[in-house]
């Protein structure tokens, strides 16, 4: 099984290093009205679903290899989503509403009169990257010390993850939290400096979610295939007796779960830019078990599955919510239940039994006595 994952992961960055460099092309370089031509707004729909695919890989590093089931990585996606909004935001000054060069629109409107300290620097990049990685993988790390330290696993802790994200999404709806309320982040205009209306801006965009996408699924597969990756299954199948033998299972968890969150907001700031909005919705409890639906699709515990099943069923869904909407989550649940109770392993692991199915007898060999 290891081996077809890494044959499988070896055609995957493949293909996302092919499409990082063929959807550009064939959107600026080939006519408007040739076949081959892909216009704007698909890919800024094919960048969203890297996004996706970087959440999904993300949230597979602790299910998959640690049987972490988090129902709050949502949340990690949607502050990283929220750092890149607020550097965004400081880009717009004068050509706001309001023409304020320093405030939002937003603080105009709210009688705002300083800015206040959680925006202080993200007129910087190198700042808003900073924060992009640090704040979700410090509140991972304060989360996950308390969690896990209390030995807190299972149903329990799938349920913490989920009262933390609907926490967060409750406090960013609110006006004086000054995120911009319901209404969220928006109307940006460029990212250092270039403009976000541009079609080279927006190919670019999904140029460098697709690098992401592949960096982050090399830095997860370097950890499980390393020797921690296998105290982090081992915790996954036994962790009592993990502890039994000495391991610090709390820490063990612990670095893969900040990991896992730094991944998920470096796939939510680069959502941003390529859809043009943040908004407290990102929070929703069930974007997070969504992403969990991706993974179950896809393989979990497969990475490259994971990764997949995020692409797979977001293009699904944009299908269904265009023809027919009223029936979308219908289709997710029963998705759901007949990967559950039929494909265990998921899409991945079904192409895998079935190459060994297809595979000839392998006949033994040797000299008899």
């Amino acid at each position: 099984m290891s081996r077809a994952l890494d044959v499988a992961g070896a055609i995957f960055v493949l293909f996302i290093a092919l499409a990082a460099v063929l959807v550009p092309y064939a959107a600026l370089a080939t006519p408007v009205n040739s076949p081959l031509h892909l216009p704007p707004y698909l890919v800024q729909l094919l960048g969203k679903y890297l996004c996706y695919a970087i959440l999904a890989l993300a949230l597979d590093l602790v299910w998959g290899y640690c049987g972490i089931l988090s129902l709050g990585h949502g949340a990690f996606f949607a502050l990283g989503g929220y750092a890149m909004g607020m550097y965004l935001m400081r880009q717009i000054g004068t050509r706001g509403v309001y023409a304020n060069p320093i405030l939002p629109d937003f603080m105009v409107f709210l009688n705002w009169h300083e800015l206040p300290v959680a925006w202080w620097g993200f007129n910087w990049f190198a700042y808003a990257l900073l924060m992009i990685v640090l704040v979700p993988g410090l509140l991972a790390l304060a989360f996950g010390w308390f969690a896990f330290r209390s030995r807190v696993t299972g149903v329990y802790l799938s349920i913490i993850t989920q009262a933390m994200t609907f926490a967060l999404y409750k406090e960013f709806f609110r006006n004086d939290f000054g995120f911009g309320g319901n209404n969220g982040l928006t109307d940006f205009k460029d990212i250092l400096g270039f403009s976000l209306q541009s079609d080279a801006t927006k190919a670019a965009l999904f140029s460098v979610s697709a690098v992401a996408l592949i960096l982050c699924y090399a830095v997860a597969r370097a950890i499980v295939g390393s020797k921690y990756g296998k105290a982090l299954v081992a915790v996954r199948d036994a962790e009592s007796r993990m502890r039994f033998l000495g391991y610090r299972v709390a820490n063990i968890k612990l670095f893969a779960f900040v990991v896992s969150a730094v991944m998920a907001a470096i796939g939510g700031a680069l959502y941003v830019p390529q859809v043009g909005i943040i908004n407290p919705s990102e929070f929703a409890p069930g974007n997070s078990i969504e992403a969990a639906i991706w993974v179950a699709v896809g393989g979990r515990g497969t990475l490259v599955g994971a990764a997949v099943g995020g692409i797979l069923v977001n293009f699904a869904k944009t299908w269904f919510t265009g023809a027919v909407p009223e029936y979308w989550l219908f289709a997710l649940g029963l998705l759901f239940v007949v990967v559950t109770l039929f494909l265990p392993s998921g899409l991945l692991g079904l192409l895998s039994k079935i190459r060994a199915r297809r595979a000839p007898p392998q006949v033994a060999t040797g000299t008899a006595t």
